[in-house]
């Protein structure tokens, strides 16, 4: 049993100089989100690099993080595949490795009609009792998972939430009149965090938070606390900074910021290359001017 609230970094996958895991580096950042107080941790994600990812590192990185974070939170390991039947096999190894809960994208590639896509995860949901986040990105991954679609998948009991980021902040209450609290909602887009969490949203699987997890950690606490206003300082400055969550280039954007933090590398795993130039010299500027303002943190 998972409790969907609370934030949830989609974690970046840490690499070497020879596109190696680097676990030391991997232990260091997470450290630092525990210690931040997240609530839990996903693997494997968009931020993750998991289409670069082998069955084996994925495996590496499941059993590294359980035994980091030591029963403190629940591990989610992300599907996004193509078959069916490999998905199947995913959740099926997710739970030999030990991960407690599983977040998982429509069909990869091929775009899935009403029927399919709810086929497809009434397949995968069966064949696990893992509990499931159901991931809506139609932005992104050109599919989208519709009110009527997670009306058929209330059949599974364990599709317990959803990730929410179809980028339209209405949704959020569209999905609590039409479903109460029967799905826990998670806001999947850093820069409409505030807007759906003061909409009722339940959590944050948040990018930015890689490098500044206590800053995404508080505004969080704030305002379930309906401290909004101390919330509002922290966001505004923050915003700058949650729109690199925005770019096709996250992954490296996201990258470059944990590094200003000291708790990153800026190695990337092919197709994807680190950046150079100008690209690089803007983003960076922009990160730095973040660190030289941020906010003193209030107290929760």
């Amino acid at each position: 049993m998972i409790n969907w609230s609370g934030v949830f970094p989609a974690l970046t996958t840490k690499f070497n100089n020879n596109e190696e895991l680097d676990l030391e580096l991997f232990e260091n950042n997470l450290n630092v989100h525990v210690a931040a107080g997240v609530h839990g941790v996903i693997l494997g994600g968009t931020l993750g690099e998991a289409s670069t990812l082998t069955e084996n590192e994925k495996e590496i990185l499941v059993k590294t993080t359980l035994d980091i974070v030591a029963g403190k939170m629940p591990v989610v390991l992300n599907i996004a595949e193509g078959a069916t039947t490999i998905a199947i096999r995913q959740a099926d190894l997710a739970k030999k490795w030990g991960a407690q809960g599983l977040m998982i994208l429509p069909p990869m590639r091929y775009k899935p009609d009403h029927r399919e896509c709810v086929t497809y995860f009434k397949n995968i949901a069966n064949s696990t009792d893992l509990p499931i986040m159901i991931y809506n990105n139609p932005v992104d991954y050109k599919t989208e998972v519709t009110l009527d679609m997670f009306e058929e998948l209330t059949a599974c009991q364990n599709i317990q939430a959803i990730k929410e980021s179809t980028r339209d902040v209405s949704n959020v209450t569209r999905l609590r009149n039409r479903f109460g609290i029967r799905f826990s909602i998670l806001c999947g887009v850093d820069t409409l965090a505030m807007e759906e969490l003061i909409m009722g949203a339940d959590g944050w699987v948040a990018g930015l938070v890689c490098a500044f997890p206590r800053e995404t950690v508080v505004i969080y606490e704030l305002i379930k606390q309906n401290r909004i206003a101390e919330a509002l300082t922290i966001y505004r400055w923050f915003l700058p900074l949650l729109e690199l969550d925005l770019h096709s280039k996250l992954v490296q954007y996201i990258k470059l910021a944990e590094v200003a933090e000291g708790i990153g590398s800026e190695f990337v795993r092919g197709p994807r290359l680190t950046l150079f130039g100008e690209e690089r010299a803007s983003v960076q500027n922009l990160i730095n001017k973040a660190i030289a303002i941020r906010p003193e943190l209030p107290q929760i």
